[in-house]
């Protein structure tokens, strides 16, 4: 029955996986720091997690803005029209340079408004520092995004997995050296975390534009670039494109990063717990987040052949594998919902070990709701992905800021209070929200396809 849907399978892994593994990339920093902070103590986690909130949003930003590279140089590539696709990268690197400085600046001015949100003292003054240096870090970031998302048009989504990884490790090397003190080194606590973040950032830059450099079909691209001799008329396309994509993924971040700031308003344990649970859907979300820049690849690729069948067929075998994935994780959070939670805390320290018990108590119940929204969350986004390749982006941000603002967050505001249901109140909202996305963006991406076919079988 699916079997028109299924052998598409084996070539969309083949492009996902290297994407995923990038993705996962990117949430295992977080990963690595929060389970090596949280030895410190659960202020430390919660300090982090707090940092990583302000960084989340400028980096929502950046990233969705640097999608709207892909779809143009997946277009120009099946069109194999070298100049437009030469000139996508080239106005895209310069707008996330830009938009890089402009959002670390943004980040500056923000961090005052740590001292109105009702957040733990204690925390708050050790989230400062941490998110001194780590705020530098969003610059490199979104730098790699020009150039990963690029890649990525080519259909080479290796490079960035490479540069992702090789990243990691340097990630982890550091902040063990830092964090905790190692081999005559200070010991810096969560500040290291922070210095270990952004050195591995500097070289994701390094290792992704050295084997661009020498890739036979990315080099003629990356080399010569007259980065400052800029073409008003695709300066303006990309912007029209990249700003819907960048409040889309705004509109998702920011309601999770709302869900850091409503828990921390419950403590400083809530606050972690929600860290925690946050930090595990992260990873899952990762595998949609691969699928949905292959969905990115495919449709960018059959628009430019103006194949509007093979098009939806695609596109909803990548959906089918989304809803696959996100279904074993749903089950894996279910069965082991009261035992991820202990990896992020060293459970035998007798100073904390109350406030530990109960981060891992919140955990464990945030995790069932994480169970349920997998799936919607993996439709949401594979179908993003989708409309982003169509090049239709104005009405699927209509659609997000409703999901998450008009729908998602009033619930989690309201049943987020202490005497409602606390912390897992909070999520109910995320689900809700994640909930609407997927109907909207499924409806949205069914509409236009068809009315693509119908209209291309008549002429």
């Amino acid at each position: 029955m699916f079997t028109h849907l299924t052998k598409e399978f084996s070539y969309n892994w083949k492009l996902a996986y290297p994407v995923i593994m990038g993705m996962l990339g990117h949430t295992f920093v977080g990963l690595v720091d929060n389970i090596m902070v949280g030895q410190l103590g659960s202020a430390e986690l919660a300090a982090v997690s707090l940092g990583n909130s302000f960084l989340f949003i400028a980096m929502s930003l950046g990233i969705g803005f640097s999608t709207a590279i892909t779809p143009l140089v997946a277009e120009a590539d099946s069109e194999n029209d070298f100049k437009k696709g030469k000139s996508a990268f080239k106005h895209g690197l310069f707008l996330c340079i830009v938009l890089s400085l402009l959002l670390y600046i943004l980040i500056l001015l923000a961090k005052p408004l740590m001292y109105f949100m009702k957040q733990p003292e204690e925390v708050v003054v050790l989230a400062m520092p941490y998110l001194n240096i780590v705020a530098i870090s969003l610059i490199p970031l979104i730098i790699f995004q020009g150039f990963k998302q690029f890649s990525d048009g080519l259909s080479l989504t290796k490079h960035a997995m490479y540069a992702t990884i090789f990243a990691n490790i340097l990630n982890v090397a550091f902040n063990y050296v830092l964090i905790f003190g190692k081999f005559g080194f200070p010991k810096l606590g969560i500040i290291g975390a922070g210095i270990g973040t952004l050195i591995s950032r500097l070289a994701m830059i390094i290792i992704i534009w050295f084997l661009l450099k020498n890739h036979k079909k990315a080099q003629a691209f990356v080399s010569g670039v007259k980065l400052f001799v800029l073409d008003n008329s695709m300066l303006k396309k990309i912007i029209n494109l990249g700003l819907p994509s960048a409040l889309q993924m705004f509109f998702e971040v920011a309601i999770f990063t709302a869900a850091i700031w409503l828990s921390g308003a419950l403590g400083k344990n809530a606050q972690a717990a929600n860290q925690i649970a946050l930090n595990l859907s992260s990873m899952t979300f990762m595998i949609a987040m691969g699928l949905s820049v292959t969905a990115m690849i495919r449709v960018g690729n059959q628009k430019g052949l103006k194949n509007y069948v093979e098009l939806q067929r695609i596109a909803k075998s990548i959906f089918l594998m989304g809803i696959l994935f996100a279904s074993f994780f749903a089950l894996l959070f279910l069965v082991f919902h009261d035992v991820f939670p202990t990896f992020y805390l060293d459970l035998k320290d007798i100073n904390n070990y109350l406030d530990n018990q109960e981060v891992v108590a919140i955990a464990s119940k945030l995790l069932l709701v994480a169970a349920i929204f997998q799936i919607s969350d993996s439709i949401q986004v594979v179908f993003l992905g989708a409309l982003r390749g169509l090049q239709d982006v104005k009405t699927p941000t209509l659609m997000t800021f409703i999901s998450y603002w008009v729908i998602g967050f009033p619930i989690s505001y309201f049943l987020g209070q202490e005497d409602v249901y606390g912390s897992t109140g909070i999520w109910i909202g995320l689900l809700a929200g994640l909930g609407s996305a997927s109907i909207f963006l499924y409806l949205r991406f069914i509409y236009l396809t068809n009315r693509l076919i119908k209209t291309h079988n008549i002429s």
